[in-house]
Formats: C-alpha cells, structure tokens, sequence
C-alpha cells in the first residue's frame, strides 16, 4: 500500500483541473450530434491507434427515431435515476468517457448530472500532501470522504426531483479512497464513522465502470503532457490502476472497460455497458461484443489459492410473473447482515434482440412487500457468491448452499463478462480453479431451471431454450464453447 502523503496525491493525480472540467462541461453542447467529439489525450490515442486519423461518422453510435420513442414511452411510466461511477488509474478515457455518456443519453432524452471529483476541489484550495503529518493526511481523506458524500448527494437529490430520466456520472466513489490508504486506517476510519461496504460500495450506485489506464495494455499512449496534475509514470500508473480496480471488487455491477480495441471502440463499449444495464435497446449501432460467460467449476480450492476477493451471502427468490415468456425475481446481497435489494425482470426477444434484463433497487420495505409474490413453484436460491478480479478481469463465482434441490449440492459456477474468445479468453481465466466446461446457455445450468421444485422430465415449466448473449438463440447450446479442461 502507498503511504498517505503518496496515497492521497496519488488518488487525485489523474483527475484534470478544474479550469478543464469546466470547459469540457461547456463544451458538451457543442458535440450534441457528434459522439467521436473530445479533446485532450485521448483524442490523441484514437487517432494514432484507428486505421485512419479521422473515425468515420457511420461507426459512431446514432440516436434513431425508434430508440427516442421507446425512451420517451418508458419516461412516462416510470422515471429512472441511475448512477454510475467513473473510475480508474490514470490515462484511461475517464474525462473523455463523462463527455460521451452525456452527449449520448442526453441525445435520448435524459437529464444529465456530473459530479465533479472532491479530492480535486479541495486540493485546489492550496493542499500540499508533502506538508500534512499522518494525523493531518487521515484526517485530511476522512473529510475528502464526508465532502464526496454530500457532494454526491446534492446531485443525487436533484436526480430524484427532476421530471426526466436521470443519469448521474461519478467522476470516483468513495470507495477509491480505500485503494490509497492502509487497509487498518481504512477500516478504522469506517468503523469511526459508522460507514460499511455494503451501503457505501453496493447500494450508495448503481454500476461502476472501471476504464483501465493507458498504462496497461496501451503503454504507446500514455501521456502526462495534457493534464498538470499527472505525474506519475508507467509503473507507478499501472499500480494505481489495479488498486482503483481492487477497491470495488464486490460491487454487483461492475465492468472493467480495458484496452483490448482501439480507443473509439471502448468508448462504445463503455456506452454499450450502461446501455446493457439499463434495458436500453441499441441494436448494433455500439457493436455488442461483451457477452456474459459461464463456466462449471469441479471444485472450490483453499482459500489462500485465490487473489483479494469479497464474499457475499446471496438469496434469490423467484416471482409470481405476468406471462410465461416473463421471468421476475428478488436478490438479496449481502455481507455481515448489511443487504442490498434487487428485482429483476427478463422481457422476452424483442425485434431479434437478446432477451432484456431490467434491474430495480428496492430497499427492505418494497423488498418485503414483493417477497409476498413469490413463487412456490421454485425453490429458494442461497449461495455464497466470491468476486475477485484477475488479468483486469472481473470473476464471480457462485458457490451453491443448502437448503436446496439435489441437484444444487456441491455446485459451483463462474461467471463473467468478456468479449474475448479462444486463446485469449484462455488465457485470462482463473488458472487454480479446475474448470470442467463452459456452459453458456446451457439450460441445465440456468438458476431458473436449477430452482424448480418439480422433476425436469415432468416440469411444464422448464424452460428448454436459452439466449446467448450474442442475442441468438441457441436452444440450450452455447456456439463454440471454450474448452478449459486441464486448468
């Protein structure tokens, strides 16, 4: 771990000026109608990494007539506030990513809110890290925390008051300041403050998009010319990333946006991400390519063979659903009797779409109250669900708990998000776990199906087809599944 002289400095160092924040904030009226429009950096990065200097306007995603009416139909029926947090180490596209998001979902009818980084504000003021004693440097990132958090709320509150569908964008969480202090302090700090993971990582946002620096996988293109409070080089901007990423391992929602395509590309992908998340049909126009995977795990090695990871206790229970194409159902996450509440509901294909997820928080109260619509044709879910992240990949491995159906015990299933294949997705997988397939699509491993009290061969409700990801239905059988015998 850094100190806290270095720590400190070091969670503001990526972030621009203030004077920049600014004037990109003005400036995004100016690329209402453009997405590829930027400045700075990374600009530069996808010019010279493209095949040509200047993208070409059909690959940039286009807000068409039928996308804004189906927004402008879901605004009236339910207003939504969604929040996201930008993160990541430094040169990774964060001020260029807030600038695209907002023209993108502004462009489609939402309100759009940036909260501006704290550490940044208050660094303004005239803070030098290198004068503050350990006392002052603590108590320093406690009031850093106590100003993001209001800060935060401001927006959060203006969020809930307007009359629109609402994006909030992040620029860091408060759980980047547990990468850039010890893990004593941190943990002290908390307890001080009454503060826990779960309120403060889980449910304070929605989904966190971690856009890996330049300084990993894109070296060609780092650069700390652009901004004047970045100093840091190669290594030290590699470290600081993979910190970053560490301090949000556990959220339920977390992609890590890396340098795998060229810059314009993760752009789209990071839109594509919050697009996925929010049920909002784009068709092709951001080219999907990330697709959820999911691997069957032999058996679950020591814990010592695995990297940092946060543990959860996990419930599902499934719901009582308006049709048979429709499938809703409540997740209850937790750590040390702190929980966090979702409703989830898959919509049918729509136009040859994938099938939609769309994700609710509730909070204990409506939790409860749509517990009451449970389905007694299904058996309750309990897991314990580990997330870890590896080669800036973000694992989830569900480990299944009685009571339950026996054809639940003893089993464990990985997850993933990637557009990798082959080798290269070979590659970034966990190599101490002794993975027996991939099972993508596989309608024996669906929770859906795993969760149903009556025999399979008799069920009526057994659902015998599934939806790769890639929005096409495989009827149970995922396209050229990654074999991984042997890992």
């Amino acid at each position: 771990m850094a100190t806290a002289t270095n720590a400190a400095t070091a969670l503001i160092a990526p972030a621009p000026t203030l004077a920049n924040r600014q004037q990109s904030a003005l400036s995004v009226s100016a690329v209402q109608t453009n997405i590829s429009e930027s400045n700075g950096q990374e600009v530069k990065q996808v010019d010279n990494n493209s095949k040509s200097a200047s993208p070409k306007p059909s690959n940039m995603p286009k807000i068409t007539t039928t996308m804004l009416n189906k927004m402008e139909t879901g605004s009236k029926s339910e207003k939504r506030v969604y929040k996201i947090v930008l993160t990541g180490g430094p040169c990774g596209g964060k001020t260029t990513g807030q600038s695209r998001l907002c023209t993108f979902f502004e462009n489609l009818g939402w309100k759009v809110f940036r909260v501006p980084e704290s550490a940044t504000v208050l660094l303004s003021g005239g803070v030098k890290f290198s004068d503050l004693t350990d006392i002052e440097a603590y108590k320093f990132q406690e009031n850093l925390i106590r100003t993001m958090v209001q800060i935060e709320n401001t927006y959060f509150e203006l969020g809930n008051s307007s009359t629109r569908n609402c994006l909030i964008i992040c620029d860091r969480g408060v759980m980047d300041a547990s990468a850039y202090i010890s893990k004593d302090k941190w943990e002290k700090m908390m307890g001080a403050n009454k503060w826990n993971p779960v309120e403060m990582r889980d449910n304070r946002y929605n989904q966190i998009l971690h856009l890996v620096s330049a300084a990993n996988g894109a070296e060609e293109f780092y650069s700390t010319e652009d901004h004047a409070c970045r100093s840091e080089g190669v290594d030290l901007a590699r470290e600081l990333d993979y910190k970053s990423a560490a301090a949000w391992v556990g959220h339920p929602y977390f992609d890590v946006i890396d340098n795998s395509t060229d810059f314009e590309t993760k752009m789209n992908r990071m839109i594509e991400s919050v697009c996925q998340k929010l049920g909002i049909d784009t068709g092709d126009r951001l080219q999907a390519t990330s697709r959820k995977l999911k691997f069957l795990v032999a058996t679950l090695p020591v814990d010592s063979e695995f990297p940092p990871f946060q543990d959860f206790d996990v419930v599902h229970h499934y719901l009582q659903s308006g049709g048979p194409k429709v499938q809703a159902r409540l997740r209850k996450r937790g750590q040390k009797n702190h929980w966090s509440y979702i409703h989830t509901q898959r919509r049918p294909n729509v136009h040859g779409q994938a099938r939609i997820e769309v994700k609710t928080q509730l909070n204990h109260r409506d939790y409860m109250n749509r517990l009451a619509q449970r389905d007694e044709a299904h058996f309750p879910i309990y897991k314990k669900r580990r997330c870890f992240l590896i080669n800036n990949q973000y694992f989830q491995l569900d480990i299944y708990k009685e009571p339950c159906h026996p054809r639940c015990k003893g089993l464990v299933l990985l997850e993933t998000y990637s557009s990798l294949s082959g080798e290269a997705l070979k590659n970034c997988m966990p190599k101490f776990l002794n993975i027996v397939k991939e099972v993508t699509g596989d309608p024996k491993f669906s929770m859906f199906n795993l969760s149903l009290r009556e025999d399979w061969t008799t069920s009526k409700k057994f659902c015998s087809s599934s939806t790769h990801a890639n929005g096409k239905a495989t009827n149970g059988v995922s396209k050229a599944p990654l074999e991984l015998n042997g890992h």
